[in-house]
């Protein structure tokens, strides 16, 4: 048989080609370490040395200034919880964080649910509530010095209207300075959890919330059912935002009642302060703060665990 000049016969001596060899991958290489290192360096400077040697002094009867001091062990620390000032500092540290955490939250709710509607001025009504947690601390500590104080407005409000009875030495009183105290940090900071919040209500789509209204739910039933789980992420940030918040809270302390009457306000980060700069006693304060430290770790720790499961949970 003729073949055409393009034509050949199979060659059946001939090998298949052998398979390509497999590519080796080679281990990506990531940025090398040492760019972060003025980093680590500068935070190790400026955080942890001073951190470390701090804890060292908390076991010192340091007093600030003198070279020479001894080293007491664990004096301090049994000294504190002795202490009826620093037992009830600890007491009013929790108590205020505590009631900062639910009323803060449950208030920045509640305005995130109003501002969330379809009112024509939810744009306005949200820049003024959230104007308050934008001021600095100190401005809004002293706005409401005055404006608690024995002649100030809110008493004036309050014989304007008839109400003589209801006039209070606010931050006076060892009743109600604390609550006062809280009152102006849930006034200032409501506004900030207002706004997480809505970020997670703009986050829920409208679909579920019209089949739930569709299958019979009513507004009530949607919020538990439906809006509260897909908040949980933005619950989680509040909680653990506001508790610690409220554990280091200082400046609207010390600048409203300055811990009195007495010791009636006195948290924590005050008495801190006035047993290093009033009293000269570092190494007790030192002490405070690692303690005020353990308790923000701890309690921040379990609360994100709690937290976390939750939201787990509910999604």
């Amino acid at each position: 048989m003729a073949l055409a000049p393009h034509e050949q016969l199979p060659d059946h001596d001939r090998h298949p080609d052998a398979a390509p060899a497999p590519r080796v991958r080679r281990p990506r290489a990531g940025p090398p370490w040492w760019f972060a290192l003025p980093a680590i360096l500068l935070f190790a400077f400026v955080v942890l040395v001073p951190s470390v040697r701090g804890v060292y002094y908390a076991f010192t009867d340091w007093d600030g200034l003198d070279p020479d001091f001894a080293f007491v062990g664990l004096d301090n620390f049994t000294a504190m919880f002795s202490d009826a000032d620093a037992t009830q500092a600890i007491w009013h540290t929790l108590l205020i964080a505590v009631s900062i955490t639910i009323v803060q939250n449950a208030v920045g709710l509640l305005l995130a649910l109003g501002v969330n509607s379809a009112i024509k001025s939810r744009n306005v009504l949200r820049v003024f509530l959230f104007a308050p947690a934008v001021i600095t601390p100190i401005v809004t500590a002293y706005l409401w010095r005055n404006l608690l104080g024995p002649d100030g407005a809110v008493n004036s409000v309050l014989g304007a209207v008839g109400l003589d009875g209801s006039q209070q030495d606010w931050l006076g009183s060892p009743q109600l300075a604390l609550w006062s105290v809280i009152g102006v940090i849930v006034w200032q900071y409501a506004g900030y959890s207002m706004v997480i919040f809505l970020a997670g209500l703009q986050s829920v789509p409208k679909e579920i919330h019209e089949a739930a209204a569709i299958d019979g739910a009513g507004p009530v039933r949607r919020f538990w059912s439906v809006t509260r789980p897909l908040l949980a992420p933005a619950l989680t940030i509040n909680l653990m935002l506001s508790i610690i918040g409220g554990i280091k809270l200082f400046d609207q302390v010390y600048a409203l009642t300055g811990g009195g009457p007495g010791h009636a306000t006195d948290t924590l980060s005050t008495l801190i302060y006035k047993d290093a700069f009033t009293l000269g006693e570092f190494g007790y304060s030192i002490a405070l703060a690692v303690v005020l430290t353990i308790i923000v770790a701890v309690v921040s720790t379990g609360q994100y665990l709690v937290l976390s499961r939750n939201e787990r949970t509910m999604s």
